[in-house]
């Protein structure tokens, strides 16, 4: 009988009930000052990583394989058969390549590695999904084989504060980045599909057209069809809670559900001001 674990890394942000509930392990990535390293979710927040980067802007390590052993020898001892990895983007981490080195050496546990090539609520979202098919009673292949399709009928959009984190971090991608903080220009920022990267949709002078901008982005894909909407921000909570507010005017979409603060080692590299959405084809 398939007894199947879940597993992603600290820069999945969903809901705290839906990690318990599925019984999600949670790989953490690193995060360093100079005088100090901490584990993400660990022993530092996201608050605490925002409200010091005006001091210090840290830098972030993917999660270390010494963890990864030993999730995995914790996953043998009590009896797991099969692992269902959800991760960080391989464009922008190694996280994916690490997971598969370590899974190599466990041939008892067989394992799917699904890479998003995209991080945060999209892998939220995917978690959540493969744990309610799990709560159904599907199978190990029958949730691998689906990954691709969910994963397809999410679109996740967003807007920095500023690209002065994004520039910073070299984690920018196909962003223009300079030109675009002097004259205001927000760019709408989306995930490249077969490279896992940050590249601009749309460009935006002002944040206020730009947050506007986020919610007519449906429309590029979904104009008639109901979607669900998952939001998060980099510590600009009351922006986020108006943005839904907004989100919940247009009848189309479903439940919109506010996640909160985007991970440490996302918020690292977005800086904070950011808001984005994720809207989840229903």
């Amino acid at each position: 009988m398939e007894k199947i674990a879940l597993v992603t890394d600290s820069a999945c942000d969903i809901d705290d009930a839906t990690l318990e509930r599925y019984h999600v392990h949670v790989l953490p990535f690193k995060i360093r000052y100079k005088n100090r390293e901490y584990t993400d979710k660990v022993d530092i927040t996201p608050q605490q990583v925002y409200e010091n980067m005006n001091v210090e802007i840290p830098t972030s390590s993917l999660p270390s394989p010494g963890d990864m052993e030993a999730l995995y020898e914790r996953l043998t001892m009590e009896h797991y058969t099969h692992v269902i990895s959800v991760n960080i983007s391989s464009g922008i981490s190694g996280t994916v390549n690490a997971i598969k080195s370590v899974s190599d050496r466990f041939p008892s546990l067989k394992t799917f590695i699904f890479d998003t090539k995209s991080t945060s609520v999209i892998e939220g979202i995917l978690i959540k999904k493969c744990g309610e098919m799990m709560a159904a009673g599907k199978k190990f292949s029958d949730i691998a084989a689906a990954l691709p399709e969910m994963k397809k009928k999410l679109h996740f959009f967003f807007v920095f504060g500023t690209l002065e984190y994004a520039i910073k971090g070299g984690r920018i991608g196909r962003i223009p980045g300079t030109i675009g903080n002097i004259l205001d220009i927000k760019p709408i920022v989306d995930f490249d599909p077969e490279y896992g990267q940050c590249f601009t949709v749309d460009k935006v002078r002002g944040r206020k057209r730009a947050l506007k901008k986020l919610i007519q982005m449906r429309d590029t894909f979904a104009q008639d069809r109901k979607c669900d909407a998952y939001v998060i921000h980099g510590n600009v909570e009351e922006d986020a809670k108006e943005f839904c507010d907004e989100l919940q005017k247009d009848p189309r979409n479903g439940a919109v559900h506010l996640i909160g603060q985007i991970s440490s080692i996302v918020g690292v590299y977005c800086g904070p001001g950011t808001v984005g959405v994720c809207y989840s084809e229903i």
